[in-house]
């Protein structure tokens, strides 16, 4: 009998013995897809996910849940799956990480979780985030959610701002049993997960089923609603009795080169741009109203995830030629290296070691080409990268019609300039290791404290704040341990510090 049971029990996996090859996905071909906006990588199939979950060793020190930033239990989410329990894989999923969907969409998995996976050591690593993405697909198509048993409490809290860092700590305090609402600037609530990333990345349906997931733990939405301008924060915390506030407003406001021509006809940044196609619907002008100017030769400076979406919405949009300009190599290249590749196989051209100095007039008030100066590595900066540095007697022209800016952002200005919080010197919220603004009540996080960052770090500065928000209002966090002191003894009641015990406000 003993040895019947033996038997039966799952041999240790090896990495050897598991699947040696990644499991790839199906695509879109390169000629189509650069016409459609229709999502690219079209994901796993049933089977794929199951033979993709076998990769997975269990390791017993887990270093891609340390390399995840808001820490999900990745292993425990693939054991589900292999067990065929994929409700059960969405729960582990969504305990920490409310949008598995989007995650696993445009999350860097490469320089995070895949990027310290064990298997990685020897063979591709496991594709977590291709993983995931099929459980919160599974999740959306199924109808699931994950609503725990909330015992409401007498506090009101406001989100100013729905993005990745918004939406994060909107569910955490929700879950509190806190009144949320939660204020959005735009007319439709998601943030940069909406007007920043494309469809045929992240279509809005994963988007609106996300957004479901929050207002299924009772948190309210308003938009059309611009904090600082229809109301202060003073005026939040004091008239409209909101009892603490987290500010997640991004760092959506575009930075420019600042070189002679860039105010002509033909010279927009990316975020203008992905903003008026994605949120403002332009792609499908004139059925929509909102006018997009693009030219017959398009050129996108910069060479980060946002250029890449910028190059690739122009493609579609029917540019005949579009080109990319960037001041170091291919190999410091900051997109995503999926990102990159499609952009390659689609038909961009990429030019490397070159640096904008001047957009050339048409004679018009438009565009005619972009001068440029070729580019050689030096010594690495501060950044650790080479620094480009100019060569001599090196200008050259691209022709082009259109010049697209993606050299990074900077902070939402209004919150700041409405209020007295504490900024740093690039304008961005000062906070303390609580994420505390210098106001009290008052919290921040995201990129409006870091600058421009991953989704999942943004949801992971959310969650942070709503623990935060939680001691500041006294509320016990029931994912906390109890604290290692909390034996019997004097000052603690039913086995809780002082500390802990919840408190009555009181408005002056």
């Amino acid at each position: 009998m003993a040895t019947r049971e033996l038997s039966r029990r799952p041999k240790k996996k090896t990495i050897r013995t598991i699947p040696q090859q990644r499991t790839p996905m199906r695509e879109q071909p390169a000629e189509v897809r650069a016409r459609n906006f229709d999502e690219v990588s079209l994901g796993y199939s049933e089977e794929e996910a199951f033979l993709e979950a076998e990769r997975c060793l269990v390791c017993p020190d887990q270093p891609c849940v340390a390399g995840c930033p808001v820490n999900v239990n990745i292993p425990g989410f693939i054991q589900m799956i292999c067990a065929r329990d994929v409700r059960g894989a969405h729960t582990v999923l969504t305990s920490t990480n409310l949008l598995p969907a989007v995650c696993g969409r445009v999350c860097p998995q490469e320089s995070q979780c895949e990027g310290v996976c064990t298997v990685g050591e020897s063979l591709d690593p496991v594709a977590i985030g291709r993983l995931e993405r099929w459980v919160g697909d599974a999740a959306i198509a199924q109808g699931w959610t994950s609503v725990p048993f909330i015992e409401p409490r007498p506090f009101r809290i406001g989100i100013i701002g729905s993005g990745p860092a918004g939406m994060a700590c909107a569910a955490d305090v929700a879950k509190a049993g806190c009144e949320v609402v939660v204020y959005e600037a735009l007319h439709e609530p998601g943030g940069v997960l909406r007007y920043g990333i494309p469809d045929f990345r992240l279509p809005n349906d994963v988007v609106d089923a996300e957004i479901h997931s929050l207002e299924a733990l009772g948190v309210q939405f308003e938009c059309n609603t611009l904090v600082g301008r229809l109301f202060t924060l003073e005026q939040m915390l004091d008239e409209m009795g909101i009892d603490a506030v987290f500010v997640g407003t991004g760092a959506g406001y575009p930075a420019m080169l600042g070189i002679p021509g860039d105010s002509l006809n033909g010279v927009l940044s990316a975020n203008e741009l992905l903003t008026r196609c994605n949120l403002m619907r332009a792609r499908a002008f004139p059925e929509y109203d909102t006018p997009l100017p693009l030219g017959r030769r398009v050129t996108v400076v910069g060479a980060g995830n946002t250029a890449m979406d910028a190059m690739r919405v122009c493609l579609r949009l029917g540019a005949e030629s579009v080109a990319c300009v960037y001041r170091r190599s291919r190999i410091e290249c900051p997109a995503r290296a999926e990102e990159l590749h499609h952009a390659e196989q689609e038909g961009v051209t990429f030019h490397w070691l070159a640096n904008p100095v001047a957009v050339l007039d048409d004679g018009a008030g438009g565009v005619s080409a972009l001068r440029c100066v070729r580019m050689a590595l030096g010594e690495p900066d501060t950044s650790g990268r080479r620094r480009p540095v100019p060569v001599p007697g090196s200008e050259h022209d691209i022709e082009t019609d259109l010049v697209v800016f993606a050299i990074g952002t900077n902070a939402n200005p209004i919150i700041g300039q409405t209020s007295p919080l504490r900024l740093t010197a690039r304008g961005y919220i000062d906070v303390d290791a609580d994420l505390h603004t210098s106001m009290a009540g008052v919290f921040a996080g995201g990129d409006i404290v870091t600058g421009a960052a991953t989704v999942i770090e943004a949801m992971g500065a959310g969650r942070r704040a709503a623990r935060s928000m939680k001691r500041y209002l006294g509320l016990r966090d029931a994912s906390a341990p109890v604290s290692a002191a909390s034996g019997t003894g004097e000052g603690r009641l039913f086995g809780l510090p002082a500390s802990e015990r919840n408190f009555v406000r009181v408005r002056r």
